[in-house]
């Protein structure tokens, strides 16, 4: 009888895939047996059927599975009859750790059925959902490796895990109100449940443990519980994220069928939608809420006895990372909150709700973190030998990204990375995904900020370890992220990178941060830039928006204007520190332009209380009524925004709204560094369009970009963020290209 050894690469541990197998095994009758090893799942079959068998394995999979390879060969070996689930063998991780997963309907039925034996209980799971990669501590992922070992299994339980026949099948998080995790309130309940929902009907702030850390709690819809949440966390304007069933959300936004696909999804993240109807101060000056559905069994419990909208925000101290242990909860939010929702399953890490949104050009994601970590992505064509690489990222939107075997672990979202307990999450990060994955880096790549915390992390590291080290120009390793993402080859060719963000150094000493690019993974040009201007103050210009409009305002000629519409700022000093270049770098910086237009038109003057919020209400306010744009000048590569800033004047003079002012700015933006991309791909310089950078989120300029661009090749972020996070993929990429090309 013929016998084939099968090997299985991708996310396949931990999705249900070894009695996926087996059942396959039965329903074609074959002898053998299935295994989880170090390298993903290791198959040895005999029958008359195989053909079919290994057809199945990847058009059948299981919903959680991603089958990234299925390599088969003959094999000599004798099998016994019968086909079983044998235990993992050996250790370290070449295999995808599958992420967390929200709750499945078969689960949720359960909850929901008096009938059934977990009914009401708050940690339901199977191998189709629940943890993963929260409850991980190492590989292979067996229930000792998670933070469920410390719960032994009742009779029940452990039939379900032992039968392949069961979706509960090897679930390692499988429990039971009788011998899994509790759940209770502070202060004590008899009903933690019911208590917590009367409570947040009261208008109560709740800090409620979930997956991935603690969530702050109020009713969404009581305008006075959101400013209480907002008056304890000193959190003025900052958008809160919601939660809320189908219904709910259906109630309140309007949502498309793709919009709806997303919050369905596994990973239940945030998602961006257009609605209202509720107060204010949920969101303040925003065009869109931040959704997302129950994806736990606990949320919902509250949200069927809640039945309403509930803001759901990380639980955390100011620029601090989310909390995730009971006493820490207890410690640092009790500031916050009146009551506690609890439970005794420990977190392995903290990880934030991803945040994503659909734009009419696909999806984007924001922020990357729970349920799509850690996935990783393919490396384009050229890259299949790669060296080992870990790169750092940067100094905002902290994220780690390994390359290992033709793959690129981009990590979690870690915040920003000046506060301590930020930087301590980095560096475990860095320890975790390292025992995690394996990995043995032979290069180390970081910004070419050298006062940038990960880039003295990195090079401290190289240097001890004598590694070979790569810095990396921020703008360039956001051009090679998008090429990453989108599967250019190594050698595809130049393409033109339109890459538009805060900040970040350039070769020539200055700020960077509105740039247009010629490169590949090996090397760059600048080619055209945002004209620069001074950031007064330094890192106080990206907190004050008036001091980028008064610079842009007197560089334009428009100084009795800027008197006029800062009347009461210290516009004396301001100039005195451009005038003496005193801690006043200058900076072709995008994001800062965005906040000059903002302040000028009133949306956010003096100042912003979070990263981003000047340009986010200039999104929000603006109405797509088409046209040009505003104009810049364009002379020596160099995009001057003043004539810009006449026409805003003489529009408002005009009348013209603050809408369709907004919608100006936004094209004219677009088209300027359009119309010069277009120049390379017509002289045959560029093959294609890149566009990347944090202003990239901004779905209204990417739209009038992508317009004014018309038929020309244009690669964009769908699964990796166009910000600073999707920054150390880029990075690794050029370093893994610089290290192949000299061996």
């Amino acid at each position: 009888m013929r016998s084939r050894k099968i090997r299985v690469r991708g996310q396949v541990q931990g999705v249900g895939f070894r009695p996926f197998v087996w059942q396959l095994a039965q329903k074609y009758n074959l002898s053998g047996h299935v295994l989880n090893d170090p390298e993903g799942v290791l198959i040895f079959a005999a029958g008359s059927e195989l053909g079919a068998f290994e057809a199945a394995l990847t058009t059948e999979a299981p919903p959680l599975a991603r089958v990234d390879a299925v390599h088969a060969e003959d094999w000599e070996g004798t099998l016994a009859a019968g086909f079983e689930i044998v235990a993992s063998q050996g250790q370290g991780a070449e295999t995808r750790v599958t992420p967390d997963a929200a709750t499945c309907s078969d689960c949720l039925a359960e909850i929901r059925t008096p009938s059934e034996r977990r009914f009401g209980y708050a940690f339901v799971n199977c191998t189709h959902c629940g943890p993963r990669f929260t409850i991980l501590r190492a590989l292979p992922y067996d229930r000792e490796q998670t933070t469920m070992a410390p719960f032994k299994m009742c009779a029940a339980c452990r039939a379900e895990y032992e039968n392949p026949a069961d979706r509960r099948f090897h679930a390692q998080p499988v429990a039971c109100a009788d011998c899994g995790p509790r759940i209770w309130m502070e202060p004590e309940a008899e009903d933690p449940i019911a208590s917590a929902a009367d409570a947040l009907k009261a208008g109560q702030v709740l800090a409620i443990k979930g997956l991935g850390g603690f969530h702050l709690s109020v009713d969404a819809t009581n305008a006075r519980a959101v400013d209480t949440l907002r008056q304890r966390k000193r959190r003025p304007s900052k958008p809160f994220a919601l939660m809320g069933s189908e219904q709910t959300i259906a109630r309140y936004c309007s949502v498309s069928d793709e919009e709806w696909a997303l919050l369905r999804d596994p990973a239940a993240p945030i998602v961006l939608l257009e609605g209202g109807g509720l107060p204010d101060t949920v969101a303040p000056g925003q065009g869109r809420l931040g959704w997302m559905l129950p994806y736990t069994p606990l949320h919902h419990l509250l949200l069927d006895r809640f039945d309403g909208a509930l803001v759901m925000t990380s639980g955390n101290l100011s620029g601090e990372p989310q909390v995730i242990d009971n006493e820490e909860a207890r410690t640092k939010l009790s500031a916050f909150a009146d009551g506690f929702v609890m439970h005794d399953r420990q977190i392995a890490r903290r990880l934030d709700d991803s945040v994503e949104r659909i734009t009419p050009h696909g999806p984007m994601v924001l922020r990357r973190a729970r349920g799509r970590v850690p996935g990783t992505v393919p490396l384009p064509q050229g890259f299949e030998d790669a060296p080992q690489v870990v790169a750092y990222g940067g100094q905002m939107k902290g994220a780690i990204c390994l390359i290992k075997n033709g793959q690129a672990l981009l990590g979690h979202h870690l915040g920003e990375l000046n506060e301590a307990l930020s930087w301590d999450a980095f560096c475990q990060a860095d320890r975790d995904y390292a025992e995690l994955f394996d990995h043995c880096p032979e290069g180390v790549a970081v910004d070419l900020h050298p006062d940038f915390r990960p880039t003295r992390y990195g090079v401290d590291l190289a240097r001890d370890q004598g590694l070979r080290l790569e810095h990396v120009q921020h703008h360039h390793a956001h051009l090679a992220a998008c090429l990453a993402e989108n599967g250019w080859p190594l050698s595809g060719g130049k393409v033109v990178g339109i890459v538009l963000d805060g900040l970040g150094l350039g070769p020539d000493g200055t700020v960077w941060g509105g740039e247009l690019l010629l490169g590949d993974y090996l090397e760059y040009e600048r080619r055209a830039w945002l004209k620069p201007a001074p950031l007064i103050g330094g890192d106080r210009a990206q907190m004050e928006p008036w001091r980028n409009a008064l610079v842009r305002l007197d560089q334009a000629g428009l100084s009795d204007w800027a008197d006029d519409l800062f009347a009461d700022a210290p516009r004396a000093m301001a100039r005195m520190a451009v005038e003496k270049q005193i801690n006043a770098p200058l900076s072709s910086s995008a994001g800062r332009l965005f906040d000059a237009v903002a302040a000028v038109l009133g949306l956010c003057t003096m100042t912003q209380s979070y990263e981003g919020e000047a340009a986010m209400r200039l999104e929000a306010m603006a109405e797509a009524s088409g046209g040009a744009g505003f104009d810049f000048r364009v002379a020596g590569g160099e995009l001057d925004p003043a004539p810009m800033f006449h026409d805003i004047r003489a529009a408002l003079v005009a009348g013209t709204s603050v809408g369709r002012i907004s919608d100006l700015f936004h094209a004219g933006l677009g088209r300027a560094f359009a119309q010069q991309a277009l120049t390379l791909i017509e002289s045959g310089d560029a093959k294609a369009v890149a566009l990347s950078g944090g202003c990239f989120q901004n779905a209204r300029l990417l739209s009038e970009a992508l317009k004014w661009l018309g038929d020309a090749p244009v690669m964009i972020h769908q699964k990796t963020p166009a910000n600073d996070g999707g920054l150390a993929l880029g990075q690794a990429l050029i370093a893994a290209a610089q290290m192949m090309g000299e061996r």
